[in-house]
């Protein structure tokens, strides 16, 4: 097929890497170039530098509201457009524009967790699964009939960076599969949720809530932003965590990383300084005395 790919971060790369290989990818949108890193220079986003390896012309319109936005995309002539996570709302008349319209990939079990965070919530939530729909977009939030889809169990220490990456390749292969076949498209069922944007202010961990909930923030918001606590003056993120034995006052330190919560105790394996690079627990606590409590 006669393809556009729209997508921005490292999720969507493995998607545009794969219908390279199987189809002619005409041409790639991706959200501009912007401030990152230390310098604060101007970055490519993950996907265009994908496409510019690859050889693909990348462009980046800031939205599709004017006519000349419109007129070149349609002037394409794509027979289908792929869409992950490119960060912008396709108005109705882009969304037509391809012959055979637009497939989203979108990384959970439709209906549940439309939005903007779906793998983040449906670890923080304690879903015991999730997976991949390749949805075909309308103008709604997530709300197209899906063409495909595939489930996967969360694992139980399992982080959102974890379940990124597979969802990302799983992803792949299927888009690649729906492209050969174009399964007829099903209604999504009622019952949906919203997977609403991450706000930092849920980031900080409040230990008197049971070890379950902690557990589940510790992963669901890792790698980014990050759940955290202040260990003295200095804010500690906490990057991997497990269900622990022990118990005490909440925020009390147990043993080693080991902290008790309102119910139960969690563990934290992995975690974050300022300024400094993830390092196991064991590392951070050769560095860092911990206080009784948190």
């Amino acid at each position: 097929m006669k393809l556009v790919f729209m997508g921005t971060p490292d999720f969507s790369v493995p998607v545009l890497q794969a219908l390279a290989k199987h189809h002619e990818v005409v041409a790639v949108y991706s959200q501009p170039p912007r401030p990152a890193g230390r310098g604060k220079a101007d970055r490519a986003s993950p996907v265009q530098q994908a496409a510019e390896a690859l050889g693909i012309p990348v462009r980046h319109p800031v939205n599709f509201k004017t006519p000349e936005a419109v007129a070149e995309f349609a002037a394409l002539g794509a027979d289908i457009a792929v869409v992950v996570a490119y960060g912008l709302i396709l108005p109705q008349v882009i969304l037509d524009a391809p012959s055979l319209g637009c497939l989203n990939i979108h990384a959970s079990l439709l209906p549940r967790w439309r939005g903007a965070a779906p793998i983040h919530r449906a670890i923080m939530a304690g879903d015991k699964e999730t997976g991949i729909c390749i949805m075909q977009m309308e103008a709604g939030l997530d709300t197209g009939p899906v063409r495909l889809t595939r489930s996967t169990p969360i694992g139980a220490e399992e982080t959102t960076q974890d379940l990124h990456d597979r969802l990302s390749q799983m992803g792949a292969e299927m888009i690649v599969e729906a492209l050969e076949t174009m399964p007829p498209a099903v209604q999504q069922p009622p019952g949906e949720t919203y997977a609403t944007k991450i706000d930092k202010a849920e980031a900080k961990v409040d230990w008197t809530r049971p070890a379950v909930e902690i557990d589940r923030l510790i992963r669901g918001l890792s790698p980014f932003p990050g759940a955290w606590t202040m260990v003295g003056g200095e804010r500690v993120k906490l990057l991997r965590s497990r269900l622990a034995e022990g118990q005490g006052a909440p925020g009390q330190v147990l043993q080693g990383f080991t902290i008790a919560c309102g119910e139960g105790a969690v563990e934290i394996t992995l975690a974050q300084r300022e300024g400094k690079k993830p390092s196991p627990a064991a590392d951070i606590l050769r560095g860092l005395t911990l206080p009784a409590r948190l």
